[in-house]
């Protein structure tokens, strides 16, 4: 899937703009705060129907407008083209349409645009909580299994009825079992699939992850990925843990407080043992690694979005890693940088890689014909 034409009205900071993309690596190169990012963002919108980086969406209408509106022209692998459009106005909903069609659910177009966003938030990945690493999981997943993505729905819907229900259980003074075991059922029949399905992932994954891994690190010192959760079935868990639930007055087990650990050498956590080089590497090689699982998994090659690379590694890797993205390996790349001679001179050294470069400024976006 290619994005060749991005067209942005009133978002963020852009009153109005368009763009138009090749099918392999694209640079946009400004200063901090020109708008570099929220391009990359506008794809990940098209994709996810919501902003990778502020999740709530009135904020990212521009300054003194009431709504936004996203479209992306795509072209897929067997000639056919599609419009995918994201628009928002105050008070109102969110819309998403395909092909001017609306979407009934934002669930229904979610894997239809495979991307990956790589960012310099994706260390909060190895240091951050086990919500992001979950979150994280989830996100992968769903883009090829949307049977994964509507359990994950709707266990999430049957986990803020029950919590909503020992609360006011609580507040009332009156307890009924029968009524926590009615929503204990909906959390075991959909926590179950999703507990399966994340072994699933995680066989697969840990393989391609080491590959990666192994390349970006520059050493065979092994990193790992291990799924945490309690293996017992969920409905014994959520019945042990009643008491516990009634007092705590929410949810304490179930694949909410599932995590995923990071590790290396010998079990060895990259959270707490893990130098900020290392920490790098492994949240990149994570990102790349679910390019390769949606890939394996879609037989689409994703968009790769990469968000100020030049802070997560060397100049050396930089040139490999773009070397890498521009090989027919993958697919469209759009990249951000803030220094136009160093993107450049990179490219120079790919000449056979076939690339467009960006000037972004002030909500502005100028193709660069000097090269």
């Amino acid at each position: 899937m290619v994005l060749e034409r991005l067209i942005l009205t009133n978002f963020k900071n852009y009153a109005q703009a368009e763009v138009s993309l090749c099918g392999n690596v694209n640079c946009f190169v400004g200063n901090n705060g020109a708008g570099k990012t929220n391009l990359l963002d506008a794809a990940y919108y098209l994709s996810f129907c919501k902003s990778y980086f502020n999740p709530v969406d009135s904020q990212n209408i521009r300054m003194g407008e009431d709504f936004f509106a996203i479209h992306g022209h795509y072209a897929a692998a067997d000639g056919s083209t599609a419009v995918a459009s994201c628009t928002l106005r105050q008070g109102q909903g969110k819309q998403m349409r395909w092909n001017k069609k609306a979407c009934k659910t934002l669930a229904e177009h979610i894997g239809r645009i495979p991307l990956v966003m790589v960012s310099p938030n994706d260390q909060q990945l190895i240091t951050g909580g086990s919500e992001l690493r979950r979150r994280f999981v989830d996100g992968v997943i769903s883009q090829t299994d949307h049977a994964y993505l509507d359990h994950l729905i709707h266990y999430n819907k049957a986990l803020d009825q029950r919590n909503r229900l020992l609360k006011q259980m609580w507040d009332d003074r009156l307890w009924d079992d029968t009524m926590v075991s009615i929503w204990d059922a909906q959390l075991e029949l959909h926590g179950t699939a999703l507990y399966e399905g994340r072994r699933r992932f995680v066989t697969d994954f840990a393989p391609l992850f080491d590959e990666y891994y192994h390349w970006i690190a520059g050493t065979r010192e092994p990193g790992a990925i291990a799924y945490s959760s309690d293996d017992r079935p969920l409905l014994l868990q959520l019945e042990a843990a009643r008491q516990a639930d009634r007092y705590a007055q929410h949810t304490t087990v179930g694949p909410h407080k599932d995590d995923f650990l990071f590790s290396l050498g010998t079990d060895l956590s990259v959270k707490r043992f893990g130098s900020q080089g290392q920490q790098k590497s492994f949240a990149l090689a994570l990102k790349l690694a679910q390019f390769q699982y949606l890939l394996n998994h879609s037989g689409t090659r994703p968009i790769l979005l990469l968000d100020d690379i030049f802070d997560k590694l060397d100049l050396l890797r930089i040139k490999q890693l773009i070397a890498l993205v521009g090989s027919d390996r993958f697919g469209q790349v759009l990249l951000t940088d803030t220094q136009p001679g160093r993107v450049q001179a990179i490219l120079d050294e790919l000449p056979n890689l076939e690339h467009r470069l960006f000037d972004v400024a002030d909500g502005s976006i100028a193709l660069n014909t000097e090269h």
